[in-house]
């Protein structure tokens, strides 16, 4: 078996960075080097500001950065010493030619391989951890059979990341499972055993679990395709909620306490978010699609049309709200993170709903703990130059809330429910709407109708009070001073 001493990690993004500082930290006799083509992200993994958020990240990082955790650029460097090489790169969906919006595009997989084949010596056990489709790993391992030396042995395992983004690190430290895929020759063995051994660090034998490559990569599609299978289930009762009177809350409670169903992924919201689920579940349509299973492709494929059901549905429902106009009306868009505990905007509803009102010539003023404002307007102007959208329309610096129309709470931070409602709604036109993309003010629904918001939810029908007392004078609220020490 081969002992690893030396880890290199090809790419320094949200899988790559967490994983290998993770490693380091618990195994300190190995030395882990990430390495990454993009500069700026190196050096902020280099600093005091990491170029992702994670609770627990900058603790981890620190514990272990220049001792035996090391980020660089000299990726030709680090492959020649590594024992074993993880790939944890991009793996976007394809926007152009066969596949388009559904196949994963490999160009990024297909050049670490080309790059591990040409510069490398030795034996090497090479991993994917990037979300690759079934049969990446025979790609990979075609081009290193293609242009590899006499003196390069290897062998390609698939160790799929079952990260959530938000307890990514929780979820490294005490994972439900680790998978490893790899040959079920005696070298393929040799290498699943070499990797069980630094995950065996911190992580007991019973949660190991060994497949052959090809059920280890479907593994990762499917798990990710069942979750968001869940997460559109329960988004389409929110529909049948809202207009039998039922509260989609208690629905999911009343199914979630039968152990055979569970109670995880059944919280009704905008839609699901994030860079794996939509991604995943596309590329497994499109696998079903090449072979020949189409009845199998539409069954997948519907999980994602409910998705983008939900985020134009509840986008309809601030339309009609607000009188069925919201043109030239400010709304002030809380949260732009496709969850919360996390900075990361891909695939977030957010970014649809926000250009839904757009379309519809809303101002939108959005306010994210996370998000950088150069993101935002990044996300919001990324299709094609014909369906971009006017960056005047989109405040992100001015309080968010004042003289707004309407308040949308797209990502379920905590501090949203802990704002100074009473200041905000004095603040607002009248009438005040809130829109609860999220279900996170649900204690609070008595309270904003006694202030006198206008309260719209998720999977529940809110029975409006109307309430006729004297609105007092805006002039007494400082505007400029921030709501509960949360600049909006």
């Amino acid at each position: 078996m081969v002992e690893v001493r030396k880890i290199c990690c090809i790419g320094a993004g949200y899988v790559g960075g967490p994983t290998c500082s993770v490693i380091a930290q618990m195994c300190p006799e190995v030395t882990v080097t990430v390495v990454d083509v993009n500069e700026d992200r190196i050096r902020a993994w280099n600093s005091d500001s990491l170029p992702i958020f994670e609770p627990g990240l900058q603790e981890v990082v620190d514990s272990c950065r220049g001792v035996n955790l090391f980020f660089s650029t000299d990726i030709d460097e680090a492959i020649k010493n590594a024992d074993l090489v993880f790939i944890s790169v991009n793996t976007p969906t394809k926007t152009f030619g066969i596949g388009k919006g559904r196949a994963a595009d490999l160009k990024y997989i297909e050049a670490c391989a080309r790059r591990i084949a040409n510069v490398s010596i030795g034996c090497k056990i090479v991993v994917e951890k990037s979300t690759v489709p079934v049969r990446a790993a025979e790609s990979i391992r075609r081009i290193f059979n293609a242009n590899t030396k006499s003196s390069f042995n290897f062998q390609v395992l698939s160790n799929p990341e079952f990260l959530a983004e938000g307890t990514a690190i929780a979820d490294l430290k005490n994972p439900d499972r680790v998978l490893i895929g790899g040959d079920e020759t005696p070298e393929g063995q040799h290498a699943i055993e070499a990797l069980r051994s630094i995950y065996e660090h911190w992580v007991p034998k019973s949660k190991i679990i060994t497949t052959n490559t090809w059920s280890s990569e479907l593994s990762k599609l499917a798990a990710n395709a069942f979750l968001a299978q869940r997460i559109s289930s329960i988004n389409s009762i929110s529909a049948l909620c809202e207009v039998t009177g039922a509260d989609v809350e208690e629905v999911a409670h009343a199914i979630g306490t039968d152990q055979r169903i569970g109670s995880c992924f059944l919280k009704a919201s905008v839609g699901f978010g994030g860079s794996c689920f939509q991604k995943d579940v596309l590329n497994l349509v499109y696998l079903c699609e090449v072979l020949n299973l189409p009845e199998v492709a539409r069954y997948w494929q519907q999980v994602i049309e409910i998705n983008d059901y939900q985020r134009k549905r509840f986008s309809s429902r601030i339309i009609s709200c607000l009188f069925n106009t919201v043109t030239d009306k400010k709304i002030a868009l809380l949260g732009f993170a496709f969850k919360k505990n996390t900075g990361d905007t891909r695939e977030s509803s957010s970014i649809y709903i926000s250009r839904y009102l757009l379309e519809e010539g809303a101002c939108l003023h959005i306010y994210d703990p996370k998000v950088k404002a150069q993101q935002i307007m990044h996300d919001l102007i990324q299709p094609t130059p014909s369906e971009r959208h006017d960056p005047a329309t989109v405040d992100l610096y001015s309080p968010a809330c004042e003289n707004a129309h309407a308040i949308v709470i797209c990502t379920e931070w905590d501090m949203f429910t802990e704002l100074d409602y009473e200041k905000i709604y004095k603040a607002m036109l009248k009438p005040a709407f809130i829109f609860d993309g999220r279900r996170i003010l649900d204690s609070l629904h008595d309270q904003l109708q006694h202030i006198g918001f206008q309260v719209e939810t998720i999977g529940k029908r809110v029975n409006q009070r109307i309430h006729f007392t004297a609105i007092e004078d805006k002039s007494e609220i400082d505007q400029q001073q921030p709501l509960k020490k949360i600049k909006l």
